[in-house]
């Protein structure tokens, strides 16, 4: 208890929300190094997933690439990339890559390859192309589970991110990292109660964008129809 006060004495400390090692300053990097890693990796994983679960070929490729890449050490991996790329932002970021793209990859891949062929059958029986089939049919369809990787890809790296820390004075892992050298678990644990605030911020962003997904683009006729339901029904009293 004495702990959890001290931690909140550290966070209501105004000099801790100021200058270059302030929390504000330390979020935004949080925030910009897990964008980033998340952008890099949906660039890679987005178009392979999406090409594999519309071919429906290279499942086992996902399967394998999918459990390589989380059985691997994160801490391990960004010792690996410390001595290939030197100390500094460029190591933890290619950790993190490596660490989304698992999510991200699957997502892609299960959203487009559940879609039932019997749909798929129909757009083309109608004359759509397959370009026409994949984003006009596959692609909204499949939204959600896509929308599903990349969520659980940002809640893997804004978590994991603190360990960026361990090789670069980069994000809200450094309070963990400082405190840990200097024995002032006051600054550890309020490092980490930031974290946990902005992974549970970004959950809640993008389980509203998921669901915004299955009701607005996935099936958007049943939004309309549940917004008929309401208007017909009227206030309640």
């Amino acid at each position: 208890m004495s702990l959890l006060m001290d931690a909140g004495a550290w966070l209501g400390d105004p000099a801790n929300w100021s200058g270059d090692n302030g929390v504000p300053t330390r979020t935004v990097q949080h925030l910009a190094i897990t964008g980033a890693a998340v952008g890099i990796a949906a660039a890679v994983a987005l178009p392979a997933g999406v090409l594999i679960g519309h071919t429906r070929r290279g499942a086992g490729l996902v399967g394998a690439l999918s459990g390589a890449a989380r059985a691997i050490p994160t801490l391990g991996l960004l010792t690996l990339f410390g001595l290939a790329y030197g100390i500094g932002l460029k190591a933890s970021l290619a950790a993190l890559v490596v660490l989304a793209v698992p999510s991200i990859l699957a997502g892609a891949y299960a959203g487009v390859q559940a879609v039932d062929a019997a749909t798929v059958s129909a757009a083309r029986a109608v004359g759509m192309r397959p370009r026409q089939v994949l984003f006009g049919v596959e692609l909204p369809l499949a939204a959600p589970v896509v929308v599903g990787g990349v969520r659980a890809a940002v809640l893997q790296v804004v978590a994991t991110a603190t360990l960026a820390a361990y090789i670069a004075d980069y994000g809200l892992g450094r309070y963990l990292f400082a405190g840990l050298k200097s024995r002032d678990y006051a600054q550890m644990l309020a490092g980490a109660l930031l974290v946990a605030a902005l992974a549970l911020l970004l959950e809640l962003a993008f389980a509203a964008a998921q669901r915004y997904a299955a009701t607005r683009i996935a099936d958007p006729a049943r939004s309309d129809r549940n917004d008929t339901r309401t208007v017909q029904k009227g206030p309640t009293s």
